[in-house]
């Protein structure tokens, strides 16, 4: 069951900070998980987390780290000496020590990584800190289980035990040759079922799912998610084993891309959170806003060229919001479908048929919106029929010509390099607000023959 934190359990555990009762304090988070002591901490000042942290040992602090929000864990490593953060990093897997050290100013990754008392362990974490953090190496482990495929079960099974001491989890046996290249994986079943005698070599599974070292994170998600996968093991430029990746942190990778797309489609460049100060939130917000008004002034334009127009029907201004609403609503469900569909890898086929398949769903889409507004216009509203008429012969044009655009921008900004996310949002909305409005009253021009 979830743990919640209360108020009151917050102002019991202030209360013991401020009285300075150590053990009382240690009583009361004894069986709290480190992820829930985490978020305790960020509710509490700089002064209260500190104590917190300070009074716990470090197998736990260390966990507490890696949930913690980067500010604070940045204020607490600052506090702390090149031998105390050795300490938290010797109880750390590979993976996660690289992610904390490779926060740390230059100068003081070094003295950190001197102060190490296990050399193995000091080694594979420089190892890893070579990579860039977006790739399969900088999101890889070097605890696995391996075995060479020259040896018999008995041998193997010998190896295993030893090697598992240092493995929170096994989630794959993984079979390699003399020159540690990758040679595949053994199943857990055959290896209990298979006379100790019998070399791995006649029963070890040689299909196996593995990344390059370069590989980019998000691609290791992707295959991870399409094969089911708890582990994937990650290979160098020789295929040789350098490590594994775990479903833990594909997990982030996807939050984190899933964080950054919804922000790219709400118009926000960076990555911010709500806490962050008010000029960060202003340097990642405001541009995509300009964008949106220099779009607006863009629009009052268009409407300025057809003010003749207007003149003899003011009734069709009426409609520009809608006109302008659909269009970009329109868009906007188009770009996002497509760009669910190149995150999934599933568009594929040439663009000519994905833009027919999207002009058959608009204008069976535009039909139907375009019945309903033309007889709302004159029976509800009361406008006369030619009114209606150019408007709803608008909105469906208006309809196809946004949803051809929802589908065709994501596709060349992904062939490009670019963030589809981006075209799902102001960028998208604002273009299809200037043509949607631009389509409307060229329409208007021609049906009303003015």
């Amino acid at each position: 069951m979830e743990f919640k934190i209360s108020r009151e359990f917050l102002s019991e555990i202030e209360q013991l900070i401020s009285e300075n009762k150590s053990q009382e304090l240690l009583l009361l988070l004894e069986d709290i998980h480190f992820a829930d002591i985490a978020e305790i901490m960020e509710e509490l000042d700089d002064y209260g987390a500190a104590y917190i942290f300070n009074t716990l040992d470090s197998e736990k602090t260390a966990e507490i780290l890696l949930e913690l929000d980067e500010e604070l864990r940045e204020k607490i490593l600052r506090n702390l000496s090149p031998k105390e953060i050795a300490e938290e990093i010797d109880e750390l897997s590979t993976d996660d020590a690289a992610d904390i050290i490779a926060e740390l100013p230059q100068y003081k990754k070094e003295q950190v990584i001197s102060e190490l008392e296990d050399v193995e362990h000091a080694k594979d974490i420089v190892d890893l800190l070579r990579y860039d953090e977006d790739t399969a190496g900088g999101l890889m482990g070097k605890e696995l289980v391996k075995v060479n495929e020259n040896w018999n079960v008995l041998t193997c099974v010998k190896e295993m035990r030893s090697q598992a001491e240092n493995v929170t989890r096994v989630h794959s046996i993984y079979v390699v040759d003399d020159e540690e290249r990758l040679k595949g994986r053994l199943s857990l079943k055959d290896l209990l079922t298979t006379s100790t005698k019998t070399p791995i070599s006649e029963v070890y599974i040689r299909k196996v799912d593995y990344v390059k070292v370069d590989t980019k994170d998000v691609e290791v998600a992707r295959i991870m998610q399409k094969y089911d996968l708890e582990a994937i093991p990650v290979v160098d430029e020789l295929g040789r084993l350098v490590g594994r990746i775990t479903i833990d942190d594909i997990v982030d990778v996807i939050k984190e891309e899933a964080d950054k797309d919804y922000q790219l489609a709400a118009g926000i460049s960076q990555d911010v959170e709500a806490d962050d100060s008010i000029l960060q939130l202003t340097k990642a917000r405001l541009p995509w806003l300009v964008l949106a008004l220099l779009g607006g002034f863009i629009s009052v334009h268009v409407l300025g060229i057809f003010e003749p127009i207007m003149a003899v029907h003011p009734e069709l201004f009426f409609f520009t919001p809608l006109i302008a609403a659909m269009a970009g609503n329109v868009g906007v469900q188009s770009s996002a479908i497509i760009v669910q569909g190149l995150a999934n890898n599933t568009i594929i086929g040439p663009i000519i048929e994905r833009l027919l398949k999207e002009l058959s769903l608009s204008l069976l889409n535009g039909l139907i919106l375009a019945a309903i507004l033309l007889l709302g216009s004159c029976f509800l509203l009361g406008y006369e029929i030619h009114v209606g008429y150019t408007v709803a012969i608008a909105l469906l044009s208006v309809i196809i010509m946004a949803s051809l655009i929802g589908t065709f921008i994501p596709i060349i900004l992904n062939k490009y390099g670019i963030d589809p996310a981006l075209a799902t949002g102001p960028f998208i909305t604002t273009s299809n607000d200037i043509l949607g409005i631009l389509t409307y009253f060229t329409i208007a021009k021609i049906v009303l023959g003015i």
